[in-house]
């Protein structure tokens, strides 16, 4: 009985850990967010791809220009250049759903992504066909930004495939 209730506080503890964050946790924090009025104009972001293992493995740049058209969707032209030399190009379109939902779409995004915000936070889900060499991958992003007092939009974003971790994206962002 002693061992059953050994392995049961074990299993407890662990599963404990693999709880997802809740985005109404951070209803009260501030500034808050509002991606419209973020990144709409100019923005630049300094980010990296880490490995499962938090191994460096790339950097970039990336320069956004945001408008909202006469619709009412956010669209977001990024350009990134890559520390080995590579540029690539991603034009998002995102709505409001209601008040704090928002749907993405990209030409590399499968289906939409859906989007949530509280606060000063935004969690993004999503899949994307990542081109890797001359292959490609369906990967799947769980990302949140979380905005900070002096105008800095923190973003970290888990990359999962079959479920398991490939690694992280972290970007910094700021207003030009």
């Amino acid at each position: 009985m002693l061992h059953q209730r050994i392995l049961f506080f074990i299993v407890a503890l662990l599963l404990s850990g693999c709880s997802p964050m809740d985005i109404n946790q951070y209803k009260n924090f501030e500034p808050k967010l509002d991606i419209f009025k973020y990144f709409e104009g100019n923005t630049r972001g300094w980010g990296m791809f880490q490995d499962r293992s938090g191994t460096l493995k790339r950097q970039f740049v990336v320069d956004i220009k945001g408008s909202v058209d006469e619709s009412g969707v956010l669209i977001l032209e990024e350009d990134f250049v890559w520390n080995d030399g590579e540029k690539t190009r991603r034009v998002w379109r995102i709505s409001r759903t209601s008040d704090a939902h928002y749907k993405g779409n990209a030409e590399d995004v499968i289906g939409s992504a859906i989007g949530v915000s509280a606060g000063n936070a935004l969690h993004w889900t999503y899949d994307l066909n990542l081109v890797v060499k001359d292959k490609t991958w369906k990967v799947s992003f769980d990302d949140w930004m979380f905005l900070q007092p002096d105008g800095v939009l923190l973003n970290r974003a888990t990359m999962k495939k079959f479920g398991f971790r490939l690694g992280e994206v972290t970007i910094a962002f700021k207003k030009l």
